[in-house]
């Protein structure tokens, strides 16, 4: 999966499968998190947000299963 790195005060990197439509996010504590079953339209308005972690808290979180790597 390529990682795309943001401007983000929490978040170092993100990166999308089409295959399996898994959103994976990787933060600067080190923490990874694959997020699943997650539109390639949700990836790239969470690329391009102004915000990624205000994009990431109102969007993705508590709307999409997801696995700590």
């Amino acid at each position: 999966m390529k990682k795309t790195s943001v401007t983000s005060s929490n978040v170092e990197s993100i990166g999308y499968d089409e295959d399996s439509s898994t959103l994976e996010i990787e933060f600067k504590n080190g923490a990874t998190y694959q997020y699943f079953d997650v539109p390639e339209v949700v990836f790239t308005e969470l690329r391009d947000a102004d915000s990624v972690g205000g994009y990431l808290a109102a969007r993705i979180k508590g709307t999409y299963r997801y696995s700590k790597v």
